[in-house]
Parts: structure tokens; C-alpha cells; sequence
């Protein structure tokens, strides 16, 4: 394997955790062809937290622009969020979240991340969801990290409908249409 000049490597790394924050050290690794140590002090060097810090911090920034739903209602981590526009959530489904017998995730886990999420992207003071057509697609189960996100394809009046789609580290696992009724109190 040719080796990178550092330079290269670290506009690389950047570039590849602005598309996705959520890599892992190993999984950058891997990508860019050096040791784990390596991308360590390539991240240390250029002012970037570990991958557990990164989302933290966008759930905090996150957090402060909610407007229709309260954090604490909210199912996952919202990640990213755009009033009016799109978001991201983020889930990993814990051993309370499953069937004891399949430890195949509850449905309702599910759709509960997606339904806030898709609450937390209008920009209104209320909004209640009017309808919601959703499709399982594959099972999920216990340890699988979830990322929803969701973005308002059309606003029609006071409704806005809002697409959700939830993959796993692999594939596509859920995939939401909500029609979301707003009102401003």
C-alpha cells in the first residue's frame, strides 16, 4: 500500500468525518489505510474529539433548537436539526428496547425515534402527527446503532410531510411518511 502524506491524510479524515461524524477510529483506520494510533494523533493534531464527543456535542447544539417537542420527549439522540428542513437521530437499542425471547427490537422503539424526530424538525410552537404510513424492513435487534433522519418533502398549510428513513450500520431497517399538523400558540 502507497503511504499518504500526512497532509493528504488529514484533509482525508476531515472530509470523511464531515460526511459522517459518527466513524469510528478503527473504521477510519481501515478507510485511510493506517494504524488506529495513527488516526488518533491525527485527530488529536487537528482538534477533533472522539467519535462519543462528536455526537455529544451535536446532540447538545441539537437540543437548544427544539421547538415543538421537549428533549426530554424526544426518543434517541437528535444529532443534527434543521427547523423546518431535515435532522438526524440517533439510537442504539438497548436490551430493555427488545423481545426477551428473540431480542428482536420492539416496533414501537422504532417508530417513536422517527415520530420525534419528524415532530422535532417543524418549526411551529404545536404539532401532532395526522398521519403516519410506516414499513419494518428488516428486524433490528440489541446493540445496533439506528440513525434517522428525516426531512420535510412538502408543506401544504399548516401540514408538513416529512419523510423518515432509519438505517443500521448495513441497510435500510425502517422507513416513515408522516403528516405532521402544526399550529403556532
Amino acid at each position: 500500500m502507497v503511504r499518504v502524506h500526512k497532509k493528504i491524510r488529514q484533509e482525508l479524515l476531515k472530509e470523511k468525518l464531515h460526511d459522517s461524524p459518527f466513524y469510528t477510529d478503527e473504521e477510519l483506520a481501515v478507510c485511510l489505510g493506517v494504524s488506529i494510533q495513527t488516526i488518533r494523533l491525527d485527530r488529536l493534531e487537528l482538534g477533533i474529539p472522539e467519535v462519543r464527543e462528536r455526537t455529544k456535542q451535536m446532540a447538545e447544539e441539537a437540543r437548544d433548537k427544539l421547538k415543538t417537542i421537549a428533549s426530554a420527549d424526544v426518543v434517541g439522540d437528535i444529532i443534527d436539526l434543521e427547523l423546518g428542513k431535515s435532522g438526524i437521530s440517533l439510537m442504539v437499542v438497548t436490551s430493555d428496547m427488545v423481545f426477551e425471547k428473540t431480542k428482536i427490537a420492539r416496533g414501537h422503539y422504532i417508530f417513536a425515534q422517527a415520530n420525534s424526530l419528524a415532530l422535532a424538525i417543524i418549526d411551529a410552537s404545536l404539532a401532532v402527527t395526522g398521519i403516519a404510513n410506516i414499513k419494518y424492513k428488516v428486524p433490528v435487534r440489541e446493540g445496533e446503532k439506528l440513525v434517522a433522519k428525516a426531512e420535510i418533502v412538502k408543506k401544504r398549510g399548516n401540514k408538513s410531510f416529512i419523510w423518515v428513513k432509519t438505517r443500521n450500520e448495513v441497510q435500510e431497517v425502517f422507513r416513515a411518511k408522516f403528516i405532521m399538523v402544526s399550529q403556532d400558540c
